[in-house]
């Protein structure tokens, strides 16, 4: 018997008939796998998607899949080592992309990729036991790869010819499908005979074109499409326009230089707002306690659970996503960084001899934070390695908003030169489980309770602190102005209690400006509805500082249009899909979409212009 399977190895006629199928097993169950995960570990959706809804588009997928297959083959000069971490390959990207979808409610995006060196973090979201249990299994596998990589050096020469005009076709195939959003691209012209894309909704393109469609689908593009219009003559028209404005109104405007400090906290936001969770107490009492004294209300946020950077970069430019073509998930690594310059806040007040520091008390590499805040100009950029204050409370693994707002406090102690503060929290960062073993509020509900009644821990803390740092501000001599805004809803609310709410307010946070000296023009306003990239504009306008034509255009916009992102726009007092806008709003907003297309993706004329400064 030993001696017939022998026999039957060695026989080429089964042998590799065997092996192609044993392959083709692995590329159409990987891309199972892939559709699994993406469609919350539903086999009948999976094989609904693959072998009913979507078969072209499914196969296709699995042409992709084998081209990686051949890399890794060719790679490694072996069948079954390529195979091996292949298979690894997959499944780790199948679990990041159920992980990802659960508590952001959004798809693995291929510039997501870059955070595989954020062993920390991905620590943190994952659990300790799996992550380990990761690393190392893909030690382990990687180890093995060498090993093999090592080992077929010694077949003879003409292995090796094959292996090499494998491997390089492997790479020019690549190559070639990373320019999947070219129109003439042959494999986007295949999806495209049955593919729906869905430009405001990346959970549904990942749905309707599969794992692989939509992550092709975001692979690299320009920040934005060119604009019907553009040209030179028609930014400096613009420019002129709103620089006129501006330089009237900086006629009468403050001269006095204040103390201006940004504060984003991390998922920072009221449970008590949602339907199907009841809350007992309120955890941010000291918030509101601050927020009903001066001008407040709720900020829409790009997204739920997550997109803190995207976020951050609209504060800080004024630049708006909805704006960005659709591909366009992270300007902070995907665009900021291949800039020789961006005008923002940052530079802005560097005009008028402000010192700059960024402060965000974790690591520099986060979304490349550390790259796009020297593009931006800061002076000084101050991490969890080089801040003074970095006291944590009970087991809570980031530092806490009190030794941050400490941080902040010793920077504006300097009366000689005006600041600018932009502070990043990290305290109220997930994981919420077990950060504190005393909890004073209660919440029942549908979904994890512990790790929301952890989070209203979490979040009063973070109001106290504010609170705190809010009152001691009038110890400040220098006028002192703050904006205070979370980034997004946390990413632990169940299905059904999202069900129950409206999407806006799934994206909806809380945001409040504050004067120590108590001159915001608009301090009796606590129902505002804003977006971040209208806090620079605002905050001049209320406290009567110079503005620019930059700003002035955003001002404008704002009147008509007091927040908005993509398929979520406030007007008239109520949210809609889809943007209705007189002749005079709709020039406002064209313009708003210019000068950003000149800016990020254009020929930058209004820079040129100094449109962004006074």
């Amino acid at each position: 018997m030993k001696n017939t399977i022998h026999k039957l190895i060695k026989d080429k006629r089964i042998t590799y008939p065997l092996i192609a199928i044993l392959l083709l097993a692995l590329l159409i169950g990987s891309n199972l796998y892939l559709q699994w995960c993406q469609n919350n570990l539903s086999w009948d959706l999976a094989f609904k998607f693959a072998f009913s809804w979507h078969a072209e588009k499914f196969f296709l997928g699995c042409l992709v899949l084998a081209i990686l297959g051949l890399f890794l083959i060719s790679l490694a000069g072996s069948i079954s080592f390529g195979a091996i971490l292949y298979s690894l390959i997959i499944g780790i990207l199948g679990y990041a992309d159920y992980m990802k979808m659960t508590l952001r409610q959004e798809p693995i995006y291929p510039d997501d990729l870059k955070m595989i060196t954020e062993l920390g973090l991905l620590k943190e979201m994952t659990g300790t036991g799996p992550f380990i249990f990761i690393l190392i299994l893909a030690v382990l596998v990687l180890a093995l790869f060498v090993w093999g990589i090592y080992k077929s050096f010694r077949k003879p020469r003409r292995f090796q010819v094959i292996r090499g005009v494998l491997f390089i076709l492997s790479i020019s195939l690549f190559a070639y499908i990373s320019n999947f959003n070219n129109p003439n691209n042959l494999l986007r012209k295949e999806y495209n005979k049955t593919a729906l894309w869905i430009p405001y909704s990346q959970k549904m393109n990942y749905y309707n074109t599969g794992f692989i469609g939509g992550f092709l689908y975001n692979l690299k593009v320009e920040a934005m499409d060119k604009p019907e219009g553009y040209s030179k003559e028609k930014i400096l028209e613009i420019t002129k326009k709103y620089q006129k404005e501006a330089e009237s109104l900086n006629e009468t405007r403050s001269k006095e230089a204040p103390n201006i400090v940004y504060i984003m906290s991390e998922s920072f936001s009221d449970p008590a707002r949602l339907n199907g969770l009841t809350i007992s107490g309120s955890p941010l009492a000291d918030y509101y306690d601050m927020a009903n004294q001066t001008y407040s209300g709720n900020m829409l946020s790009q997204n739920y659970g997550g997109g803190t950077a995207n976020i951050e970069f609209e504060a800080l430019t004024g630049f708006s996503m909805e704006l960005m073509n659709p591909q366009m998930t992270t300007p902070y690594t995907m665009l900021v960084p291949k800039m020789s310059e961006i005008p923002s806040l940052v530079s802005v007040l560097q005009e008028r001899e402000y010192d700059t520091t960024a402060i965000h008390p974790y690591n520099t590499s986060m979304y490349k934070r550390k790259d796009v805040y020297e593009v931006m100009g800061f002076d000084k950029f101050l991490d969890e390695d080089t801040m003074v204050y970095t006291d944590k409370l009970e087991n809570n693994a980031y530092i806490s908003d009190s030794s941050a707002y400490r941080e902040v406090m010793d920077i504006l102690n300097d009366d000689y030169t005006p600041q600018f503060v932009h502070l990043v929290t990290m305290q109220t960062h997930m994981p919420y489980n077990g950060k504190y073993t005393t909890l004073d509020y209660d919440a029942t509900g549908q979904g994890n309770m512990d790790s929301l009644k952890n989070y209203l821990q979490d979040v009063s803390y973070s109001s106290q602190a504010l609170k705190e740092f809010l009152i001691n501000l009038k110890n400040i001599k220098r006028q002192t102005l703050v904006v205070f805004w979370g980034d997004h809803l946390p990413g632990i609310y169940s299905e059904e209690v999202q069900a129950e709410n409206e999407e806006s307010t799934l994206h909806e946070t809380q945001f409040l400006m504050y004067d120590n000296t108590g001159n915001l023009t608009n301090s009796d306003t606590h129902t505002a509805v804003t977006s971040p990239f209208y806090f620079a504009s605002d905050l001049m306008e209320q406290s009567n500082q110079p503005t620019t034509g930059f700003y002035q255009l955003l001002t404008t916009v704002q009147k008509e249009l007091p927040a908005f992102e993509r398929n979520l726009y406030y007007q008239n007092g109520q949210w809609v899909k889809e943007i209705s806008q007189s002749t005079k709003e709709a020039t406002a907003y064209e313009d708003y979409q210019l000068i950003q297309y000149d800016i990020v993706a254009g020929k930058q004329y209004s820079l040129a212009e100094n449109f962004f400064k006074e």
